[in-house]
């Protein structure tokens, strides 16, 4: 696994997955808010992609298992608040990680200073609907807790140290947990069981090993390819 493979993986798989909002947001201001999301991290999966290889080939060419992406990023869409608590703890982690990228001057320098400024937003999007949800309505808030609770297991896998990636990954998983702490206090929610429970579980994603709906996403994603090989678009 190279590094450069393991985080395009990530922006990869997660912008398929907020993609699939397109004609389904709750609101059309969120059509434009999730779509350019999911533009951005398309934009770095490009770029990173592209550093192992040819991006194309290896978005819609490659199996499953050689896939390195954290299973957190593959899980299904659900509600609104389900793909919001996704959303939230994957873009604290990418700003702090491209963050510590930035301020350095290995290989993911140049990439890390610009995403960071589009992760920032992705961040403060999640932020705000968290807020919004948490201390809504009881419906709201009772679906942002379930939505924080049942991706909370896919956490862990974010900390993962990935070679070749020069960060200190305990402060980063540190800043990560006090980010997201604060503002579930905020929002009114509570933390989900933490990882002296043994309920933060590291998924194997990094492995190649993936959670089941993956394989269907990926299908899809890949399926006009797959279906004329060789076509020019």
């Amino acid at each position: 696994m190279t590094a450069a493979l393991a985080l395009g993986d990530d922006a990869l798989v997660l912008s398929h997955r907020l993609g699939e909002w397109a004609g389904h947001a709750p609101v059309l201001e969120e059509e434009v808010a999730l779509a350019n999301i999911a533009l951005d991290l398309l934009g770095q999966a490009r770029v990173l992609l592209s550093l192992e290889g040819d991006e194309d080939e290896l978005a819609y060419l490659r199996e499953e298992r050689a896939f390195r992406n954290v299973q957190l990023v593959e899980q299904p869409n659900g509600d609104f608040a389900h793909t919001i608590a996704r959303q939230l703890y994957f873009s604290v982690h990418q700003h702090g990680l491209y963050g510590q990228l930035a301020s350095g001057d290995g290989p993911f320098a140049g990439l890390a200073a610009k995403a960071v400024k589009e992760v920032a937003y992705h961040r403060d999007h999640a932020e705000q609907w968290t807020l919004r949800m948490g201390d809504g309505t009881d419906e709201s808030h009772a679906r942002m807790q379930r939505g924080l609770d049942e991706l909370w297991r896919f956490t862990g896998e974010l900390f993962q140290p990935v070679e070749g990636v020069d960060v200190d990954w305990q402060a980063l998983r540190d800043g990560w947990m006090e980010s997201v702490t604060a503002l579930l206090e905020r929002a009114t929610l509570s933390v989900p069981a933490g990882p002296q429970s043994g309920a933060w579980a590291a998924g194997a994603g990094r492995q190649g090993l993936h959670t089941e709906p993956f394989g269907r996403m990926l299908a899809e994603m890949q399926h006009l390819r797959r279906s004329h090989p060789g076509a020019s678009w």
